[in-house]
């Protein structure tokens, strides 16, 4: 299977800062790693610097998500996934909380701390039709575990 190739500009505001690289070959995202050591405290929501700056091509977004390795620690993105848009042009930051063992962990520097997915984005129309317009579904209005996993 042919994948697009989409071409996404970065530069390096940090003379330490790490161009992103690729786990596999067929690896979805791209890994994002720490420009500097960063304490990450309890509860405490930390932007870790990567310094870089990127410019993804209209029509797509950047979506930061976490590592595994680092969530199955306590490391978590509290806003997962972070959602970077096409215009933005600021350093690429990764937003992180600690909830592991310990009031803190601190991320070494270099650490690969993040994923960074490129995703097209649809040109969408909201369209407002009556409520009895709207198409029906098996699960209807059900809410939380209304589909009998939970």
């Amino acid at each position: 299977m042919m994948r697009e190739e989409v071409a996404v500009q970065f530069t390096r505001i940090h003379e330490d800062a790490q161009a992103p690289t690729h786990g596999s070959p067929l690896a979805a995202g791209w890994d994002l790693r720490s420009v500097e050591e960063t304490e990450v405290f309890r509860g405490a929501s930390t932007k870790v610097k990567t310094g870089l700056k990127i410019a993804i091509p209209a029509g797509y977004e950047g979506q930061v998500r976490a590592r595994s390795s680092l969530a199955a620690k306590g490391l978590i993105l509290p806003n997962a996934p972070g959602t970077i848009d096409a215009d933005y042009r600021g350093e690429l930051m990764v937003l992180l909380t600690w909830i592991g063992e310990g009031e803190s962990y601190t991320i070494p520097k270099g650490e690969r701390v993040a994923q960074l997915v490129i995703a097209p984005v649809p040109d969408i129309s909201f369209v407002e039709v009556s409520e009895s317009e709207l198409s029906d579904t098996t699960r209807g209005e059900g809410g939380f575990g209304s589909t009998g996993r939970f």
